[in-house]
C-alpha cells in the first residue's frame, strides 16, 4: 500500500512551530499510549448508540507524526483516510509511520483554518490535542463544519487553558498563549459554529499527565484531586445536523 503526499511548502498562514522537545514527545509510548490511545477510547466511549462505526471518508487534522492513523483505520475502516498538518516533516513521518503498517492515506500540508478539502466531504474528523496549537481558532472550527458531511462527526479532544498555561508546560512547549480556552469556552465554539454536542457527548478526564505535579500527590501521597476545579481537558463527539 502506498501514501500519496501533497508536500508543498508550508502554508503562509502563521502558526506557533513546536519546539524540539515536543517533536520528541510526539514519538514517545507515553503520548501514544497515556495520551492519544486514552483519548481515542474515550471518544469512543462517547459516541451516540446510533453512530456508524464504520466512515467511507476520515480524516485527521493535525496528524503530528501519524501515530492516530494506523488507530483510526483500525477503529473505522475507512475507505479513504487522510492526515492533514502545517509541518511537512512531520507529514513525511507519518508517510513512513502507515506504509509500514501496510495501510493506504493521503496526506495534505495545511493549516487547519485553511483545510485543502471539498465542502460535504468528510464522514469522520478528528482533532486531537492540535486546538491549542492553533491561532485562529474560530475560523478553523468554522472549517472543520464545512467539510464535514451532514450527519458527519467531529471527534475533539483538547487540553484546556489551566493545562497550557501551567508552568510545565510553559517550560517544555510552544503556543499561542492568548487564544487558548477553559472547557466551557471550547464546548460553547464548537456548538457555536452549528454542532450538535449533547451534554452525554462530553468528558473532562483529570489525568496525570495533564495536572502540574503529573499526578504525583495522589500517586506519592494518596491525596485524591479537589473535585472542584478549573478542568484541564474536555473530549466531546459533535455531529453536524443533517
Amino acid at each position: 500500500m502506498s501514501a500519496n503526499l501533497d508536500l508543498l511548502q508550508p502554508p503562509a498562514e502563521p502558526h506557533v512551530p513546536e519546539t524540539a522537545f515536543g517533536k520528541w514527545f510526539l514519538r514517545t509510548e507515553t503520548w501514544t499510549v497515556h495520551v492519544l490511545e486514552r483519548a481515542l477510547a474515550d471518544l469512543q466511549r462517547l459516541m451516540p448508540a446510533d453512530q456508524p462505526r464504520e466512515f467511507g471518508v476520515v480524516a485527521d487534522v493535525g496528524c503530528g507524526f501519524g501515530r492516530s492513523l494506523g488507530k483510526l483505520h483500525q477503529r473505522y475502516a475507512p475507505q479513504r483516510l487522510i492526515g492533514m498538518d502545517i509541518d511537512p516533516e512531520m507529514l513525511q513521518e507519518s508517510a513512513r509511520e502507515v506504509a509500514a503498517l501496510g495501510i493506504a492515506a493521503e496526506f495534505i500540508c495545511c493549516s487547519s483554518s485553511n483545510i485543502k478539502l471539498e465542502d460535504d466531504s468528510v464522514d469522520l474528523l478528528f482533532c486531537h490535542q492540535t486546538f491549542h496549537h492553533l491561532i485562529d481558532q474560530e475560523r478553523a472550527i468554522a472549517e472543520f463544519y464545512r467539510v464535514l458531511k451532514p450527519g458527519g462527526v467531529l471527534l475533539f479532544a483538547e487540553s484546556t487553558r489551566r493545562y497550557i498555561h501551567s508552568w510545565i508546560i510553559r517550560l517544555l512547549f510552544r503556543h499561542p498563549m492568548d487564544v487558548q480556552k477553559t472547557a466551557p469556552e471550547y464546548l460553547a465554539m464548537v456548538r457555536s459554529a452549528g454542532f450538535s454536542v449533547p451534554d452525554s457527548a462530553v468528558s473532562y478526564p483529570f489525568l496525570w499527565w495533564s495536572r502540574e505535579d503529573l499526578g504525583l500527590m495522589e500517586t506519592t501521597l494518596r491525596i485524591k484531586p479537589s473535585a472542584v476545579r478549573e478542568e484541564t481537558l474536555i473530549n466531546l463527539v459533535a455531529v453536524k445536523p443533517r
